[in-house]
């Protein structure tokens, strides 16, 4: 059974930077997507950067420039690292993993089957 927990929630000043990390276990796919992404209540939930096994990584437009997903298999971890951070990126962030993905749908959350418990993440001043 695949789990993934994200520790706690953070709070962040505006053009502050954070990284997010997410500790994987009972992974054993040979490939995989790992996915983050963030849900504002009343709002849908929405992909923010996916990593292949293989490094392939996508990110959605809206702040590609400012973040990077990364993995580091040793300490099955995946980090996303998030840049001049903005009110607006206020949210519960999640990670999540699947095994395939259609084409283009690297951020659509309903590719991904299991999912972390989620850690807030306030920008505010």
């Amino acid at each position: 059974q695949v789990q993934l927990m994200e520790p706690g929630g953070t709070s962040v000043q505006p053009g502050g930077s954070l990284i997010l990390a997410c500790e994987i276990s009972g992974l054993t796919y040979i490939t995989y997507y790992l996915g983050w992404f963030r849900q504002v209540p009343g709002n849908d939930c929405e992909g923010v950067a996916a990593i292949h096994n293989t490094g392939t990584t996508h990110y959605v437009d809206a702040v590609k420039r400012r973040v990077a997903v990364s993995q580091d298999s040793a300490k099955n971890t995946v980090y996303l690292r998030m840049n001049s951070l903005k009110p607006e990126d206020t949210a519960m962030y999640y990670c999540a993993t699947t095994v395939l993905v259609k084409t283009n749908r690297w951020l659509n959350p309903d590719e991904y089957k299991d999912w972390g418990q989620g850690t807030q993440v306030t920008v505010s001043s």
